[in-house]
């Protein structure tokens, strides 16, 4: 879950980035609000177990130009808390992300190639309040952008350090 959410949180600043209003020397700031309300069937790849996922996801940030060029970087804070229902029975996923673009390289046919930092906690508690799951650490991904800003590549250059719990396999038996 938390991998998605990174990604989620990578279109997010793609599409912050085309819609920036940020000129030269200009500081940028933006939030993002998202509240949602899904069933999702076949949950964790199970047959079956159909989960109703409720949340909040909320993201402030800014962009800010460097450099000569003045290309724009980012800065970015997100939280996201979700419920997670099946069976008469509630989880709570708490995760916060920190992101922060560590270089952003115009490769000369009007694409971008963009290193991000991603540090954050994301954290599945039971219906008693217990941690069943815990995936704290840091990911670095870099990404390349087309100049229309579509994503044409992606590769994970330094893979999430400490503690990787697996969320199904802790979700999955609490809500069957």
């Amino acid at each position: 879950m938390a991998r998605a959410w990174v990604a989620a949180l990578a279109a997010l600043i793609v599409a912050a980035a085309l819609a920036s209003t940020a000129g030269a020397g200009q500081v940028h700031r933006f939030t993002v609000q998202d509240e949602y309300d899904f069933e999702l069937e076949d949950f964790c790849d199970v047959p079956g177990l159909t989960v109703r996922i409720e949340g909040v996801l909320d993201i402030r940030g800014q962009i800010v130009p460097h450099g000569r060029d003045g290309l724009e970087y980012f800065l970015q804070h997100g939280t996201q808390v979700e419920t997670l229902t099946a069976n008469g029975t509630t989880l709570t996923s708490v995760a916060g992300v920190t992101e922060k673009d560590m270089r952003v390289t115009e490769l000369g046919d009007g694409s971008v190639r963009v290193l991000i930092l991603a540090t954050g906690n994301a954290v599945l508690y039971g219906e008693d309040g217990k941690a069943l799951a815990r995936n704290p650490g840091q990911t670095r991904l870099e990404l390349v952008f087309d100049a229309d800003g579509n994503e044409t590549n992606r590769e994970v250059v330094k893979s999430s350090t400490g503690r990787n719990d697996d969320f199904c396999d802790a979700a999955v038996p609490a809500l069957s």
